[in-house]
């Protein structure tokens, strides 16, 4: 079948850094929705940049659209807010074909380091299915790697069947695919809202929302609410879907058990109190054939805390990233947009990738006033850039009163009995970590993970790692890393005794 005039072909990519690496004025990691902004952005304001992207196709994980190959009609019936990214993509091609992007997708980038002297920062790529080493030099790096889903273990949560609240989302917009006919959804986080949808309105049936907060807590943050309308508006809509879908809305509650041999057959869900612990008598089971569970994301911020970015921590729990007004991080010559400084989805991350590029480009204008063979227009100070912070400033507000209306209570713990596996990968059960914290004197998830193993397998704890703090009795600690992703050997065998 033909693709729709409205899918975009594949946005072919530059080199994969054969001969001299590209040097650029701005090097963007990551390309959703901030690092779209802020590389189509910079390139209008005169900057040379670079998109390196992990991703085939500009978009990330909000933005995934199907393979060509599968000849969707209408991809952006799938999405919220798919104009905006038909606007960006355009223009990032405009740009690309101009060359005043070089667009290089399946760049994984795995390390951040600064040039000798200052001013300059060289960025290692494990480049395409071939895992070439790749890589850019820049004047400035803006961080725009986005984020991953936090999970909550229980018991049942490895079957097959079960998948990230997120991970439903992506196989239907990416794959066209749903992971089940009768779909519970369960956590928390209004993302579960946005899923029910999308699974009902793809022929889905979908049993119940299981939401473990209340979104009475909203009550306490009313001056944020009223301050985002659109906010209200756009719950709206997902609650009329619900009504029209027959969805069922359960607030707190859990799901505490999965049930199945081959696959999951049904759950188990259950009352929790305020501090999300288990109410006894509450049980109650739903059949499924599928569940999609997520109780939120947690920014990705190994590039930046290898740099030694300051971190905060985030209403939700989760840590982020500390920048100013404009985007900076506390690295000079490093700038971060959307996710990485807290969740707040993908209209505050248009809106910080934007902002970031405005003050890159003045940044690289006064730097570069004296240089008339490379102009860089100062980004306009009078309008655009004042509204872009005060938005910024209502839209974090709002995201920050969502982030503490969906934050875990601390008695979850109590429906993981001792049994349950919580690292999936090293198949450590929640029984060990608590006695290495309550017998062997682990009070952190690193003295855990060197006594259990919890942590050490293929994900290295991006699964893992908040239930493990949890089970120790510490809150989630920045994530520091040399690495971001894995590494070939020979990549680090082939580096200049300067770049290690």
């Amino acid at each position: 079948m033909p693709t729709s005039p409205s899918e975009p072909e594949p946005l072919a990519g530059g080199p994969a850094a054969a001969g001299p690496w590209p040097r650029v004025d701005l090097a963007v990691v990551g390309g959703g929705p901030a690092g779209l902004a802020a590389a189509v952005t910079a390139a209008g304001l005169g900057l040379r940049v670079a998109l390196l992207d992990a991703g085939e196709q500009p978009g990330g994980q909000y933005y995934r659209h199907p393979a060509p190959g599968l000849g969707a009609a209408r991809p952006g019936a799938l999405h919220h807010g798919w104009a905006a990214f038909a606007r960006l993509d355009a223009a990032l091609r405009a740009h690309v074909a101009a060359g005043r992007v070089t667009y290089l997708p399946q760049h994984h980038v795995w390390t951040v380091v600064p040039g000798e002297g200052g001013g300059e920062w060289t960025l290692h790529a494990v480049a395409g299915p071939e895992e070439r080493a790749a890589g850019v030099r820049a004047a400035a790096v803006l961080l725009a790697t986005g984020a991953y889903e936090r999970q909550l273990p229980f018991p049942g949560w490895t079957l097959p069947g079960v998948v990230g609240a997120g991970g439903a989302q992506a196989m239907l917009k990416a794959g066209l695919v749903l992971p089940g006919r009768r779909v519970v959804v369960a956590g928390s986080g209004p993302l579960l809202l946005a899923v029910a949808g999308s699974l009902s309105a793809a022929g889905a049936t979908v049993p119940a929302v299981v939401e473990a907060g209340a979104y009475t807590a909203y009550a306490g943050h009313l001056p944020a609410l009223l301050r985002n309308p659109g906010k209200l508006a756009e719950a709206a809509v997902f609650g009329g879907a619900l009504a029209r879908h027959h969805v069922r809305l359960l607030t707190r509650h859990a799901v505490t058990e999965a049930h199945g041999t081959d696959r999951v057959e049904a759950v188990t869900v259950t009352r929790l109190d305020r501090d999300w612990r288990p109410l006894p008598g509450t049980a109650r089971r739903i059949p499924c054939d599928a569940l999609a569970v997520g109780h939120g994301l947690v920014p990705q911020l190994e590039l930046a805390t290898g740099l030694g970015c300051a971190t905060r921590r985030s209403p939700d729990g989760t840590v982020a990233l500390e920048l100013d007004a404009e985007q900076r991080t506390s690295v000079p010559g490093i700038w971060s947009a959307g996710e990485t400084g807290g969740i707040g989805g993908a209209g505050l991350a248009l809106l910080e990738g934007e902002l970031a590029a405005h003050s890159i480009a003045n940044a690289a204008n006064a730097a570069n006033a004296a240089n008339a063979a490379h102009p860089i227009a100062p980004a306009p100070r009078g309008g655009r850039v004042p509204r872009l912070v005060r938005d910024r400033a209502r839209l974090r507000a709002f995201a920050d009163a969502m982030a503490a209306a969906h934050r875990p209570g601390g008695a979850w713990t109590g429906w993981l009995p001792d049994d349950a596996v919580v690292c999936r990968c090293e198949e450590v059960p929640a029984g060990r970590i608590r006695e290495a914290a309550d017998e062997l004197g682990a009070r952190d998830a690193r003295t855990v993970k060197l006594l259990t193993r919890a942590g050490m397998g293929w994900c290295q704890g991006r699964m893992c790692g908040p239930a493990v703090a949890a089970l120790a009795g510490e809150e989630p600690a920045p994530d520091r890393r040399p690495f971001s992703c894995p590494v070939p050997l020979r990549h680090l065998a082939e580096l200049p005794a300067t770049d290690g």
